[in-house]
Parts: structure tokens; C-alpha cells; sequence
């Protein structure tokens, strides 16, 4: 049964993808609780959204194009998710605003950027291929990474600029409209699928 999913060059590397956006976000959710960041909040989410996603991609990818495109779209909703969880977390952030410690939050991020990196590569020779989905998986990995850097950044400021809740604030809400956009990427994109598969 799993080497039916299994059996392509796209669906091993879309398996490879999962396993390891799965991996990344127990450790970042850990070290998010462990040092109450919003942005590390933010993206171990994001990194359990991206293993669902590389999931529904992985059973999606011998499905109809109307019925890919169909994915496609509940892929866009799906990519909303952590935004709202991030919008929550900001919200009690306010009410108790001590920083996270900056030194576990850059290194937390630093893991972060090289799995992101890691699977951005991976994903980045099929992006054109399977339409939305994998359009969708390649564009929250690349999304990533522009977030990862923005924690790394937000820990060496409130370690060595300005001690405070609002960088990791910042970047926390920065990564919240960054999913937002993607989503309404892949939506558009998944829209046009369905218009071309009924015609």
C-alpha cells in the first residue's frame, strides 16, 4: 500500500518533505512553549500545516485534475490555520508581554532555516508540476524560510538592541500575513484549475 504512494519521483520527495516539516515542528513547539514566542508559535504550526499539506498532496497526486484542483482550494483554507492560531497567541502575548529568551529563539530559528531550506530545494524542480499542490507546498516552504530569518533576526535584536515583546511580536504577525498571501495564491491558482477541467 505505501509503495503506491510511493512510486514516483514527486510523490518520494513530497513523503521526504512531510517527514521532516513533521520532525521540525515537535522541536519548535517545544522550544516556542518552553520560551512563550509568538513567532516560534507561529511557525511550529505552520511547520505541522506544511506536514498536512505535503500529506494531502502525497493522496491527492493521482487524483482527476477537478478533483486536484478541489484539493487545491481546501489547501488555501488549510494555509489560513496558523494565522489564526498566531492572531490568538499575539493576543495573550499582550496581556503578559515578557520576551522570549533571544538565544533559543535564534537557534530555534536557525533549525528551522536549514529544514525550510532543505525542503524549498526539494520541492523547487516540481513547483510547475500537479498544478496548485504542489504550488502550494513550494510556496509555503519558500515562505518559510523568509520567516525563519525574520526569527533568527528578531532574537538577536531583542538580545542585543531592544529587549522587548515586539520583535517577536512583529515577526509572529509578519509570518501570520505571509500565510494569508499564499493562501490566496494557491486559491487563485486552484480556481483557474477548476475553470479549465470543467471546460
Amino acid at each position: 500500500m505505501l509503495a503506491r504512494y510511493l512510486d514516483t519521483p514527486l510523490r518520494k520527495i513530497v513523503a521526504l518533505v512531510l517527514l521532516l516539516n513533521l520532525g521540525y515542528f515537535g522541536v519548535e513547539f517545544a522550544v516556542a512553549l518552553a520560551i512563550g514566542s509568538v513567532a516560534l508559535f507561529a511557525d511550529s504550526i505552520d511547520f505541522l500545516e506544511d506536514a498536512s499539506i505535503n500529506l494531502l498532496i502525497l493522496l491527492a497526486l493521482g487524483f482527476s485534475p477537478r478533483n486536484r484542483a478541489r484539493v487545491g482550494m481546501a489547501l488555501a483554507i488549510v494555509l489560513l490555520v496558523p494565522g489564526l492560531a498566531t492572531l490568538w497567541t499575539a493576543y495573550d502575548r499582550f496581556a503578559n508581554p515578557v520576551p522570549p529568551e533571544p538565544f533559543s529563539l535564534s537557534l530555534a530559528g536557525a533549525g528551522a532555516l536549514a529544514t525550510n531550506l532543505t525542503c524549498a530545494f526539494l520541492l523547487a524542480a516540481f513547483r510547475h508540476e500537479s498544478g496548485s499542490l504542489t504550488r502550494a507546498a513550494f510556496l509555503s516552504a519558500r515562505n518559510d524560510v523568509v520567516a525563519n530569518v525574520a526569527i533568527i533576526c528578531a532574537g538577536l535584536v531583542t538580545a542585543f538592541l531592544w529587549h522587548s515583546v515586539w520583535p517577536d511580536l512583529i515577526v509572529g504577525l509578519g509570518i501570520a500575513a505571509m500565510n494569508a498571501d499564499a493562501a490566496r495564491e494557491v486559491w487563485q491558482a486552484a480556481r483557474e484549475e477548476n475553470k479549465l477541467a470543467e471546460a
